[in-house]
């Protein structure tokens, strides 16, 4: 009999990576039979689910110091959360619980309940944050891994969530409830994306016998979908960029080398810096700003694009953009840091750069634009990697079955 999968994630609709692979993870399940059930936190944009009446209720970290204690009952396993999980428990009664991202917004408490009742507990990693207070391994715009193996009141002494000594006080106590011990004797399983993530945990003291790689996969309705659209009619060719506008995804460096060359280059996304870049480079003519785009859109703006550009300046785990990209046929330029290399054969579906450097980028820009790819073997070969059938054979371990 095939076990009963209870997926965990803060937020149920497509905000980020996180969420869009737990709705592929959903749908993947469902279409190999097994039963499955969502527990989340109540958000006015979350997607239907026949599941929500037991979802917990929503907090508030940014409203009035009642909103703000109550965010932190829950970040400590305090408040309603108990209530809401033990209620989906109980009525479901899944053989697995599927943790994603469940900081802060839920609680690693779950991991701990769903143990005591002598459920599977499998957890994947789509940040660092049980290694990392602040969950992306940067202090003041530059990598950092002092909290990695080391003491987490780093995390307090340099500020590094959010610049905020009330958010980085808040963030130490979390990981001191949460830590390593108690983590490692909840979960049966962690799922690492990249091995980059599976060496920083290792880096942080957790048992690696413990830990599983399972790279992310493309969901085939949404690859058909794009492979549907139709490619941007343009004149001339561009590249683009496709992701959160914000510092630690190195767009400013991006920015920065593209208004020195003759190329076009599209952006598109939104986020923190889209109003100073966009007021930056109104005047440079070779940059166009597109927002946030539809699914459909983006597919078809990869389609037409001579590469798209992964700039990062952090550990980027597993990124779907490139996944995405590569299964389209469309070849990537990507910095040489966290998880990215490991996605991108150099020279073949794309090229590598040293993370941070504009001379390098700039090289790796020009040599793209001018070289002949073969996108037809850059899209077979990408579909054969991140295929969904590949993911579930190694999800199935994790799962015990």
């Amino acid at each position: 009999m095939k076990p009963r999968i209870l997926i965990v994630n803060k937020f149920y609709y497509p905000r980020g990576g996180d969420c869009v692979c737990v709705i592929n993870l959903e749908r993947l399940l469902r279409e190999q039979g097994y039963e499955t059930a969502i527990f989340s936190m109540d958000f006015p944009e979350n997607i239907p689910s026949d599941w929500s009446a037991y979802f917990a209720s929503g907090i508030d970290f940014s409203g009035p110091v009642s909103a703000k204690l109550a965010a932190v009952r829950r970040m400590l396993g305090g408040g309603d959360i108990r209530r809401s999980f033990a209620k989906i428990l109980d009525d479901f009664n899944p053989d697995v619980v599927h943790l994603h991202n469940i900081h802060s917004y839920l609680s690693p408490q779950l991991a701990v309940m769903a143990h005591e009742r002598g459920k599977r507990v499998v957890w994947t990693l789509h940040d660092y944050k049980l290694i990392c207070p602040s969950y992306n391994c940067l202090a003041s715009g530059e990598v950092c891994e002092k909290c990695v193996g080391g003491s987490v009141v780093n995390v307090a002494r340099t500020r590094c969530m959010k610049g905020s000594l009330s958010a980085s006080v808040m963030a130490w106590l979390e990981a001191m409830k949460w830590n390593r011990r108690v983590l490692q004797q909840n979960v049966d399983t962690f799922i690492c994306p990249s091995d980059f993530m599976r060496r920083m945990m290792v880096k942080g003291g957790f048992d690696e016998r413990k830990l599983l790689v399972n790279c992310n996969f493309i969901d085939p309705a949404r690859l058909v979908g794009n492979e549907k659209s139709e490619a941007p009619v343009d004149s001339e060719p561009y590249y683009c960029f496709v992701g959160r506008l914000s510092e630690e995804k190195g767009v400013g460096l991006l920015l920065k080398v593209a208004s020195a060359l003759p190329y076009r280059l599209k952006v598109a996304g939104g986020g923190p810096l889209f109003e100073e870049l966009k007021s930056r480079y109104a005047a440079c003519g070779n940059i166009e700003f597109l927002g946030p785009l539809p699914g459909d859109r983006v597919g078809s703006l990869l389609k037409g694009a001579m590469f798209s550009v992964i700039p990062s300046v952090w550990y980027e785990n597993n990124p779907l953009s490139v996944i995405e990209s590569l299964s389209l046929g469309t070849p990537v330029v990507g910095a040489s840091i966290g998880g990215i290399p490991e996605l991108i054969s150099d020279g073949r579906d794309g090229l590598i750069f040293k993370a941070g450097d504009e001379s390098d980028l700039s090289e790796k820009l020009i040599e793209a634009c001018e070289h002949t790819w073969n996108r037809e073997e850059i899209k077979r070969d990408a579909l054969r990697r991140f295929s969904s059938a590949s993911h579930f054979d190694r999800l199935k371990a994790a799962y015990g079955v």
